[in-house]
């Protein structure tokens, strides 16, 4: 055979899937060999001929997939010693192959090759170590000089002492002396020159080639975590895949078909085992971290009622065995049981034990057996601290970080035996997160509930906004549909809901599940164990005032007062004063504003069931914002501006001067569109304000943290930064409101907002920018100096001074932003928009009204984001409640129509024209009068409560209830389709008196649709009911029958039937069952109609007319002696009120 030159040789490369890459070579032409983690990649020397390229091919029929005649099960290493397991005949297909001398010294040894795709390509290994090898080797060395060369680059001399440990594979032949080398997995820690690592398993490999043996050490003790950032970046299947073959060492086949992939099954049978082993195999050492006898801070097991998640026991006995770093760690962990902990250790953060498993399940981290105690851990740099925080708080997690509060050289100072102090400094949640936040508010809410001697509930609420600064406070009543929990909830949107354990009811925990599901977040139910030293709510006064919280607000305890049920606000706000301060966050605390929250006071009321029925913030498909009144409604440029839009749609306006001071201002800017472009020109530059003055805030009085060593400099820097940020901002903001000023258009928008004296504000604006170009320059990338900390710490003092006016200053701007959105918001509209016009509401009940009361005329009304049918867009259609042509006050509308006919969209659409009036903004039609609405009630739509015990039928029930107990008769009532949630004749005698009770007994403006055609025979004649259907025709279709089409326009009279089969034909129902089901109704027609016919006969004769019959009949009982002047009296009122609401004839009463 002719010799293979080294400098001629190639590396004929098979593409591994299970590991990085290998070197295999013999005792002629290479003196060492590199073998990582995992399964050989194997390489092979071809020789650049290619008739020796051509001789070699014959290597590949030893890795060729065994045939069914000679099954082959694939090549093992030999484990611990033990001897290998070889096919059969695999020596005699080595012999019958046409090999070069090389090759068949090469596979006289045992060598497992890993099965992998033959697409993929090797990657090189980029180590850098050296090759310890003795003086024998010396002119095998000079033989491979080419390699040796190379190879260099990827080893490490190991100067270990100790080179075998006792996971070893070994060689068949036993090597006299062996090249001995350590593959770094890990970086190298500059302070104390020790290397960092982590493994599931380390493992000392040793692999004989011809007479030599190579030895490959992993180190076993390793002072610290892998990480993401010390390691390659492979994936997560692929190493799960690496330790699946390391430990079994056994490979399906040699080598696969080319251009072949694993099996499916095949990939998740190995990811399900090596995760079930990787989970076997890292196991708490700490008997009181088992599932079986973990206990709270008091003792109690987790089937305990008062059972305490937050804490954890730990017994003296083992806290005494602790080192004094164990011990820093436990003591503060054992008290932050919910917390993912990170604890600093140099340069370093590391999670340890349940937290470990964590940062392996969420953040994909190889988990170690080392660290504090050696125990389970897994680690990152300083560098990526803040993005592994991030993410965990994104999935969910509250995180904490015990950072070092001394320097090395400190803690030496106080002893040689000292260790550095460590610190819990701050707490991140979910609710209470400051960085990467959208515009959208984070609100973490306490609730506490209550019960009244009259059945109802009470509840005592207090929310925070950690990034203004902001507490809130408050309390309402509830009945048993919980409504009103629901426009709580729907309104503040919290992440985070905070209530004592045992504290809340069943109905109250359904009501909670079920208004958080329809938001786009997620809603934490977080049950807590109250302070043992508050014991009743004068030790919360005691509390607050002792510690000095709420410096913000000019009087916390009169906002309390002012508000009822106190006692549940004070247990509310004791509770999340307790969790606040339990996350460090005590800034929030003494530099917080304590406010008043009202649900409904002075605003058009919307429970929480109107806001999921309309649609307000989240759509009913996905939760999301997409065709929401809020998205339609956001043309907002800054931050602040949308949270305050949010605001303003949670609570319209009642008061008509109110509604139109926003109108006027709104109204001029449709008139000179261009002042829009100058407002969105400085409105683009403000950052959000509200945050930056909230971060100001918390500066005041929090200097000592900036004496904290590592981390003090950065918080100066950020701190720094901040201020100067604000300040730069009021400046554009402040140039704006003088700007408007001078135009003279800041006249109506006084009548929105209480501006202070911008002159003054100025001149103190530009004291703040001259101290920032004398002391901070450079700001963004500002060198820190001894004095900095004081002249910012002066600066911020003088800003709070003021921070009522410039609070102001923000609103205003956000006011702005607001009502410019609704201008754009009308210029951009596709329909028709109009500015609404009020009229002052008349009760139905007041002296004075006549036939006149509360009205909602609206001229050509279009649904302002639903999808159009029609080539044109939405159908416009006219409303009418109230006041008609014929001077009847005819407050009700009965609508009728077929399925899928626009009903539900007309209904809709009326409820969002008085909101957006009511708002200050424009309404997609022609013409709008109307009268303030004080509540808007719906009930739309059929679902049920599964996981609540509810059916359909009972959640209409619920809902009707709360509408029927709370309306008034300045309220907008919607009702879809009550009573088809039972039986037919129940449904319509429910539906029946629903409606004759809101009509007669409330007189509030109602729309009512239904299929129940007879109520319409009812009502016909009814004085304050207007009968109304949506069109529908029907045109030729296919095959010559008619074809149902939806005109979506609002007619008189009504409608002559619902149209079910045609637009069950339309929904794919097979023929056949449409067929039966007409036959069918036409039979059940034929039975029914004479149960009807009277009210067929009396389509004339309503019940309003019964009750002046009855009235009628008792009077004319009457016998003389009891004939009086108030039966006089009575019977000629009764004939003035009929003569008044009727032309003469038109009452046709049948004996």
């Amino acid at each position: 055979m002719q010799p293979v030159h080294p400098l001629s040789l190639k590396f004929l490369v098979f593409p591994p899937s299970f590991c990085h890459l290998a070197f295999l070579t013999s005792h002629i032409a290479f003196p060492s060999l590199f073998l990582p983690r995992g399964p050989l990649s194997l390489c092979v020397p071809a020789h650049t001929d290619f008739d020796e390229m051509q001789r070699q091919k014959s290597i590949l029929s030893f890795f060729q997939k065994p045939s069914s005649e000679t099954p082959m099960s694939g090549v093992r290493h030999s484990v611990s010693g033990k001897t290998p397991c070889r096919p059969a005949g695999w020596q005699d297909s080595l012999q019958a192959s046409a090999l070069p001398e090389i090759a068949k010294d090469i596979f006289a040894e045992d060598v497992s090759v890993a099965e992998t795709p033959s697409e993929k390509i090797s990657c090189p290994c980029r180590r850098s170590g050296n090759i310890a090898m003795d003086e024998d080797d010396e002119h095998d060395n000079r033989v491979a000089q080419p390699f040796s060369n190379i190879l260099h680059k990827f080893y490490r001399e190991n100067k270990s002492a100790n080179s075998v440990t006792e996971n070893q594979i070994d060689s068949y032949s036993p090597s006299s002396c062996a090249a001995s080398f350590t593959i770094d997995d890990g970086y190298i820690n500059k302070d104390n020159g020790s290397s960092r690592h982590g493994s599931l398993k380390d493992h000392n490999l040793i692999m004989g080639v011809g007479e030599k043996s190579l030895n490959i050490e992993f180190d076993q003790d390793f002072p610290g975590p892998e990480t993401p950032a010390m390691r390659p970046r492979v994936p997560r299947f692929k190493r799960i895949q690496e330790n699946y073959h390391e430990r079994h060492c056994v490979t399906n086949s040699i080598l696969p078909e080319p251009n072949k992939r694993q099996k499916p099954l095949e990939d998740l049978l190995l990811k399900t085992k090596a995760d079930e082993e990787v989970s076997g195999c890292c196991s708490s050492k700490f008997e009181w971290l088992d599932p079986c006898n973990i206990r709270d801070a008091s003792g109690r097991c987790p089937t305990d009622p008062l059972y305490d998640n937050r804490t954890l026991y730990i017994p003296s006995n083992s806290l005494k065995k602790m080192s004094a770093s164990q011990k820093q760690y436990w003591n503060v962990k054992c008290q932050y049981m919910d917390v993912v902990l990170f604890f600093k250790v140099g340069k370093f953060y590391e999670l340890y034990e349940l937290d470990a498993e964590i940062g392996h399940k969420e953040l994909d981290w190889k988990m170690t057996v080392n660290g504090v105690g050696k125990c389970r851990q897994v680690g990152i740099s300083e560098a990526g601290i803040d993005d592994a925080v991030q993410k965990l708080i994104a999935r969910g997690y509250k995180v904490g970080r015990m950072e070092q509060v001394e320097t090395a050289g400190q803690a030496k100072s106080r002893g040689a035996n000292s260790v550095i102090e460590r610190r819990l400094v701050l707490v991140s949640t979910p609710s209470t997160v400051t960085e990467v936040l959208g515009p959208d508010a984070v609100h973490l809410l306490a609730l506490k509930e209550g019960e009244l001697n009259s059945g109802s509930t009470s509840y005592g609420f207090a929310f925070l906004d950690y990034a203004t600064l902001k507490f809130w406070v408050g309390s309402f009543t509830d009945d048993g549909s919980c409504t009103t929990l629901g426009a709580l909830v729907m309104q503040v949107s919290p992440r985070e809901i905070l209530h004592e354990k045992s504290g809340l009811s069943l109905k109250t925990e359904r009501a909670l599940q079920k208004y958080s599901s329809a938001g786009p977040t997620t809603m934490q139910l977080t049950p807590i164990v109250p302070a043992a030293d508050i014991l009743d709510t004068s030790d919360v006064k005691r509390l607050i005032g002792s510690r000095g919280y709420f410096k913000g607000s000019i009087s916390w305890s009169s906002v309390i007062e002012a508000s009822m049920h106190h006692d549940q606000i004070l247990c509310a706000l004791s509770n999340l004063i307790c969790h606040v301060s339990r996350l460090k966050l005590d800034d929030a605390l003494f530099n917080g504003e304590l406010l008043p929250y009202h649900l409904y006071k002075g605003c058009l009321r919307m429970d929480g069931q109107t806001l999921v029925n309309l649609e307000i913030f989240c759509n009913n498909l996905d939760g999301g914002p997409s065709g929401t009144l809020y998205k339609h409604l956001d043309h907002c440029i800054t931050s602040g501006g949308k949270r305050l839009l949010r605001r303003w749609i949670c609570h319209p306006l009642i008061v008509v001067d109110d509604i139109n001071g926003r109108l006027d201002f709104v109204e001029e800017l449709v008139n000179h569109p261009e002042v829009i472009s100058v407002m969105s020109h400085y409105l683009c530059k403000l950052p959000d304000l509200d945050r930056l003055v909230g971060r100001i805030k918390a500066y005041a009085g929090s200097s000592h943290t900036l004496l904290v060593p590592l981390i003090g400099e950065k918080l100066l820097k950020q701190r720094i930064r901040t201020f100067c940020m604000l300040i730069k901002g009021l400046r554009v903001g402040l140039d704006f409101l003088i700007l408007l000023q001078k135009e003279g258009k800041l006249f109506s928008l006084s009548r929105v907002v209480n501006l202070p004296l911008l002159t003054a504000l100025d001149g103190l604006l530009d004291q703040f920018e001259a101290a920032i170009s004398d002391n901070f320059p450079y700001y963004q990338d500002h060198d820190r100096k001894d004095s900095d900390a004081e002249k910012l710490s002066d600066l911020v003092e003088l800003f709070i001074r003021k921070v009522a006016e410039w609070s102001q200053v923000i609103h205003a701007l956000n006011s702005i932003d607001v009502l410019q959105s609704f201008a754009a918001t009308a210029i951009s509209s596709p329909g028709s928009m109009s500015r609404p016009h009020f009229r002052p509401a008349i009760s139905l009940n007041s002296s004075n009204r006549g036939n006149k009361g509360p009205t909602l005329l609206v001229k050509g009304l279009w649904h302002p984001y639903a999808v159009g049918h029609n080539e044109n867009g939405q159908v416009p259609n006219d409303v009418n409640l109230g006041e008609d042509t014929s001077e009847k006050y005819s407050c009700a509308l009965l609508l009728t129509g077929p399925n899928m006919g626009g009903k539900s969209t007309l209904l809709r659409a009326t409820c969002l024209a008085v909101i957006l009036a009511q708002l200050g903004c424009y309404v997609p039609c022609e013409h709008c009068m109307l009268s303030p609405a004080d509540v808007i009630f719906t009930r739309l739509g059929a679902t049920d409560r599964i996981m609540s015990g509810e059916s359909t039928f009972y959640v209409e029930c619920s809902e009707t209830a709360s509408i029927l107990q709370n309306t008034t008769p300045d309220s907008l009532v919607l009702l879809d389709e009550l009573g088809r949630g039972t039986s037919t004749f129940d449904g319509y005698a429910i539906a029946y008196a629903v409606l004759r009770h809101l009509v007669e007994n409330v007189g509030c403006r109602l729309v009512f649709a239904t299929h129940y055609n007879p109520l319409t025979k009812e009502f016909a004649s009814h004085p304050r009911v207007n009968m109304q259907h949506m069109a529908c025709t029907f045109n030729q279709g296919i095959n010559s029958e008619p074809e149902l089409v939806f005109l979506y326009r609002l007619a008189s009279g009504s409608c002559p039937e619902s149209y079910g089969l045609q637009v069950a034909s339309l929904a794919g129902i097979p023929r056949s069952v449409i067929e039966a089901a007409s036959t069918a109704g036409k039979q059940m027609k034929t039975m029914i109609s004479n149960n009807f016919k009277s009210s067929e006969e009396r389509s004339q004769f309503s019940t309003l007319h019964e009750e002046w019959l009855r009235t009628i009949l008792a009077i004319s009982r009457a016998g003389r002696e009891q004939w009086d002047e108030d039966a006089s009296d009575t019977l000629l009122c009764l004939w003035h009120e009929m003569g008044s609401f009727h032309r003469p004839n038109s009452l046709k009463i049948k004996a």
